[in-house]
């Protein structure tokens, strides 16, 4: 059995090297590299889903819920496209917002940081905005960089703490938020801590596959960026490549016990500023009680 798990892992591999070696061909030609480079990263799509469950107060029935991921201005990415996708963001008038890290590519050799905060500013939620480290987040000396940005633009950032929600009636649901899994210091446990018991509880985690350990805690949704669908997937094929902590789970829903992860594909891209069949996303999530 084992050498049959190897064998399946090997010829994986060498298709995907394969895979590879072509996809260089293909995207060298001007029609597929114009695509990759030009044309899908700019096709901004948003996808809606229903999110229902018993803990979901009534109250917050028809309550969206809007996440945003993984922008890395700065690498090919800038401040006009992202002032775009803000308009965008508040045209679908969501009540929450959510980001769920690596807001500036380098955070310390980004020349805007005044415009990026002033351009978030803009954002309207009136249930809050809330955010969290991703790994570029705390890589090049951006921890108080990021901070600083998303606390003047409005957003309340979580590092391994949660706030409640309230409705009307005093009914609430729970959004925590950890800190990166890659460079920063998660405390899961301190995280939940203190949220009552029988509470409808959100989880921003940069990175998916932490959802290994996050299914162990009382978190029922668990919203995660990182992986940007792999940026380049082919079909049969799927993801060519997938940062570290993403390579599991890298794109839409997932079930890890009783825990629901959503992976949003992200804004920007990283390593190469190449997408194919793999296009930014935001994603509306609609809160619905279920009996």
């Amino acid at each position: 059995m084992e050498h049959l798990e190897t064998a399946k892992m090997n010829r994986r591999t060498f298709l995907k090297k394969m895979v590879l070696t072509g996809l260089g061909g293909i995207l060298t030609s001007s029609f597929g590299y114009g695509y990759a480079r030009f044309i899908e990263p700019a096709q901004l799509t948003v996808t809606h889903h229903i999110i229902s469950h018993p803990l979901i107060p009534k109250e917050f029935t028809g309550t969206k819920l809007l996440q945003f991921s993984d922008v890395h201005l700065g690498h090919y990415y800038g401040l006009q496209r992202f002032r775009h996708t803000i308009a965008k963001i508040n045209e679908l008038q969501p009540d929450i917002v959510l980001f769920t890290g690596d807001l500036l590519h380098e955070p310390n050799k980004y020349p805007h940081i005044d415009a990026v905060a002033d351009a978030l500013s803009h954002i309207r939620a009136p249930l809050g905005k809330f955010s969290i480290y991703g790994n570029h987040d705390h890589g090049g000396y951006g921890t108080d960089i990021y901070r600083h940005i998303m606390e003047k633009a409005g957003f309340r950032m979580l590092v391994n703490e949660h706030v409640l929600i309230r409705r009307q009636h005093g009914r609430f649901i729970a959004i925590a938020g950890s800190d990166d899994m890659m460079l920063g210091r998660p405390n899961f446990a301190k995280m939940v801590e203190s949220i009552p018991d029988s509470t409808y509880t959100i989880l921003l985690l940069h990175e998916p596959d932490g959802a290994i350990q996050t299914n162990h805690y009382p978190v029922h949704l668990q919203l995660s960026g990182h992986s940007h669908g792999g940026q380049v997937q082919l079909p049969f094929i799927g993801p060519l490549i997938t940062p570290p902590l993403s390579e599991k789970y890298y794109e839409g829903f997932y079930r890890i016990r009783h825990l629901t992860l959503y992976v949003n594909r992200g804004l920007g891209t990283t390593r190469v500023p190449l997408r194919f069949l793999s296009p930014p996303e935001l994603t509306v999530f609609t809160l619905q009680h279920r009996a």
